[in-house]
């Protein structure tokens, strides 16, 4: 199981960079080591100096590198359910609609990305895969999908049961999720608290919020709107529970004000590629693993003192909002939602407060 890396930036804020010189880093400290790039433009390819890609192929020795290429990954995906199709339907009706015929629609992009990257994760064939997005924003809502998708679960679950669409659709999606996912779907396994479905999802969500198994970090410039931009994307970060390990400051230093605005996380400057070259940037990168394991926690629970924190850098009570469903809260923050299932020690308890201290909104429970 590897270690996934994402670098988080406003655009232009030389993300990319950071993400190539910190796969070269790893994969001369002797790990295997997966650059995965979504970017699908002649770019990357100009930076690391030769071509890429749909498929991973060696840059460097354990180094390799590949593009996300949306539509051919749809290609692949396509193959898999038609013939799923053809195995449990008597009359399969997209036998006659071919992968090289499907568009990408809008929101594709990411969930093609998370399932390939899954793929590539379970494959056993790398000890760290970096991950570079075209867009930051769009990078965390995809590593966020596994906890949305577990909530219209929970929330929706039997509303589709009881539609028409549910009960036309059952017959075919019951022996697919049992040949994809390979669980057992007799009777209704998502009333089950520990239902195969859900673990699966529940496994997704543990990967997300597990340092040692996922983490980001944030690139920026000295200039204020990427210093702004990359705070905004800290605090969305802590969202999906994704760990923070640091700051990367590319092409300068920060001064002792925006310094100040992104402790306590560790901080880097990065020398210039183009007027150093790969060496010296390779050289001032630290071990990113040390970094992750090291950052604040997104979210702690003491069930004896009945609060949650949640490390919400960069944002103020102003805008935040909380609403509380069952055994949930709902953290609204910016443009962030956040759908936290209470430990069982604190389900069935209304909120009695919130605060912010330290960074952290404490929410107490009477």
């Amino acid at each position: 199981m590897a270690l996934i890396l994402t670098y988080l930036g406003k655009g232009g804020s030389g993300s990319t960079t950071v993400a190539i010189a910190a796969a070269k880093q790893r994969a001369r400290a002797g790990q295997r080591v997966l650059l995965a790039i979504q970017d699908v433009t002649p770019a990357p390819a100009l930076l690391l100096g030769q071509a890429l890609s749909v498929e991973p192929q060696e840059l460097e020795s354990n180094l390799w590198g590949m593009q996300f290429q949306s539509a051919a990954l749809l290609e692949q995906s396509w193959d898999e359910v038609k013939a799923l199709e053809s195995q449990y339907l008597r009359t399969p009706f997209l036998k006659a609609v071919y992968g090289q015929e499907l568009g990408v629609m809008p929101g594709m992009d990411s969930a093609l990305a998370l399932n390939t990257l899954r793929q590539l994760n379970a494959s056993d064939r790398y000890d760290v895969i970096i991950y570079d997005g075209s867009d930051a924003l769009a990078t965390l809502r995809m590593l966020g999908m596994p906890e949305i998708l577990d909530w219209y679960l929970r929330r929706f679950r039997g509303v589709f049961q009881q539609s028409d669409v549910g009960r036309v659709l059952s017959p075919f999606l019951q022996p697919m999720a049992a040949a994809v996912l390979a669980v057992d779907w007799s009777g209704d396994v998502l009333d089950q608290p520990t239902g195969q479905v859900r673990s699966q999802l529940e496994e997704g969500r543990q990967a997300v919020t597990d340092p040692s198994r996922m983490a980001a970090f944030l690139v920026t410039t000295p200039t204020p709107g990427a210093v702004a931009t990359a705070r905004y994307l800290w605090g969305s970060a802590q969202q999906i529970g994704l760990t923070v390990g640091g700051v990367v400051v590319n092409g300068g230093s920060l001064d002792d004000e925006q310094a100040t605005a992104f402790a306590p996380l560790p901080q880097v400057a990065l020398p210039s590629v183009v007027e150093q070259g790969w060496e010296s940037a390779i050289a001032a990168l630290p071990d990113p693993a040390q970094w992750a394991t090291a950052a604040p926690r997104p979210v702690s629970v003491d069930a004896a003192a009945k609060t949650v924190r949640l490390f919400l850098p960069s944002f103020d009570k102003t805008q935040v909002k909380l609403t509380q469903y069952g055994p949930e809260v709902t953290i609204e923050a910016g443009d962030q939602r956040r759908n936290l299932l209470l430990p069982p020690g604190l389900q069935g308890k209304a909120v009695a407060g919130a605060k912010f201290q330290d960074q952290h909104l404490v929410i107490s429970f009477s």
